[in-house]
């Protein structure tokens, strides 16, 4: 009993109260975000869509989506965290009502480029706040249990869509709407304004007021933010490119869903086990560790034929993700100014949508021309960020010194007035 309090402890212990509302905001935010999974479906089922009229329309979501990320950095640092992610649940819930009951095609094409960019909104804002909140010491485990959440909702999600696509697109769209404003309520109730008088941003007269072109020429973050792409490139291989081996391979499409099923059933099984065992290590090495796998796993299925070896190199390039989360989100946030710490979100953040253009572009000529060989190509991508982190740890090290030093001297002067 002693030994399972103290797994707690580690895990969860110590967090404050507004983080576990973000937690709860962000797991209904994502449980409910169901309606754009099926929304290419929905586009040639329902509305008469071709493929390629409605992978234009999915596309002019992930375009919204870029510039709602980097729109919700700027917000966050200016409006406050909880008046951004307001604004976005309650835009979200409203353009989903109007996209439920719109007919024309172009309309629907305007509304999901609209919803994209709420529905990226809220990211950075959600980090922002949690680094706010919660002290330097835990944050390595709040982000942990962030990405936990994340990836429950996501297969909550992923569960509900199906059986509310099989009974009513309008419930599909409607649901999604109400489960928004539910994470809203949590946010409007219980999630003060956490950008304090001591983050916001103050210049002298005459000097360039920070802003998103400071982490846009930060070579330090920039650097981090690279071999996050290539982390980013390395994941979305199991949705884009992966199901394309395997139906060369002539593996059935439920046989992608099983490995699918397999790596979020070890991410929500064994999360929250990772803080207790990476806290010894530094987040250079862990990542460096976590990278090395997932370039393992996925150049592995250079000699992938049948399920099973899909499937353990699935575990593998898995546990790699789930190692490099809590280092990831930690590194992001400490090389942030406090003033900016959104705005660096909201870089940080595009990795992801850049990840999900470049994979599938590049990744199906890759596939074409290379054939099983596309995936040594992958792996040694992996092998180049695993070796990127080791090299840019130091650096990134002193620049977290710096900023911790800096921000104590202002603690310092403003205990002394």
């Amino acid at each position: 009993m002693r030994g399972l309090r103290r797994w707690w402890d580690d895990t969860a212990g110590g967090l404050p109260a507004t983080f576990w509302y973000l937690w709860s905001g962000l797991l209904i935010n994502r449980a409910g975000a169901f309606a754009m999974l099926f929304l290419s479906l929905y586009l040639t089922a329902a509305r008469g869509a071709s493929a390629s009229l409605a992978g234009l329309v999915v596309g002019a979501y992930g375009a919204g989506g870029a510039v709602g990320t980097l729109l919700g950095g700027v917000l966050a640092d200016r409006w406050g965290r909880r008046t951004t992610l307001l604004a976005a649940h309650l835009a979200a819930a409203g353009l989903m009502v109007a996209l439920a009951f719109s007919r024309h095609l172009a309309v629907i094409a305007v509304l999901a480029a609209l919803v994209g960019a709420v529905h990226s909104m809220p990211g950075p804002a959600f980090v922002a706040a949690i680094v706010d909140v919660v002290p330097e010491d835990r944050r390595a485990r709040a982000f942990n249990l962030q990405f936990w959440a994340f990836n429950l909702g996501m297969a909550i999600a992923s569960l509900l869509a199906g059986v509310l696509a099989e009974a009513s697109f309008l419930a599909l769209f409607l649901v999604d709407a109400a489960a928004t404003l539910a994470a809203a309520a949590v946010i409007a109730l219980k999630v003060p304004e956490t950008l304090t008088g001591r983050t916001r941003i103050r210049v002298p007269s005459g000097v360039r007021r920070p802003g998103l072109h400071t982490a846009l020429t930060d070579r330090v973050f920039l650097v981090f933010v690279g071999l996050t792409f290539l982390l980013a490139v390395l994941t979305m291989q199991t949705s884009t490119i992966m199901p394309l081996a395997m139906r060369a391979d002539g593996l059935r499409p439920s046989a992608y869903g099983v490995v699918v099923a397999l790596g979020g059933a070890l991410i929500v099984a064994g999360q929250l086990f990772v803080p207790r065992l990476i806290a010894p290590h530094r987040k250079a090495t862990v990542l460096s560790v976590s990278t090395g796998l997932m370039a393992l796993g996925f150049g592995a299925l250079a000699v992938a034929d049948h399920l099973p070896v899909y499937l353990g190199a699935a575990v593998v390039w898995t546990v790699g993700q789930m190692l490099a989360a809590p280092p990831n989100a930690q590194i992001n946030a400490d090389l942030a100014p406090p003033e900016l710490r959104a705005r660096y979100q909201s870089v940080f953040y595009l990795t992801f949508p850049a990840a999900s253009f470049v994979a599938p572009a590049l990744g199906g000529l890759s596939l074409q021309h290379l054939g099983e060989r596309h995936w040594l190509v992958v792996g040694g991508l992996g092998v180049v960020a695993a070796v990127g982190h080791l090299l840019a740890g130091p650096s990134r090290e002193r620049r977290v010194a710096a900023l911790r030093a800096t921000a104590d001297r202002a603690e310092a002067l403003a205990g002394g007035r």
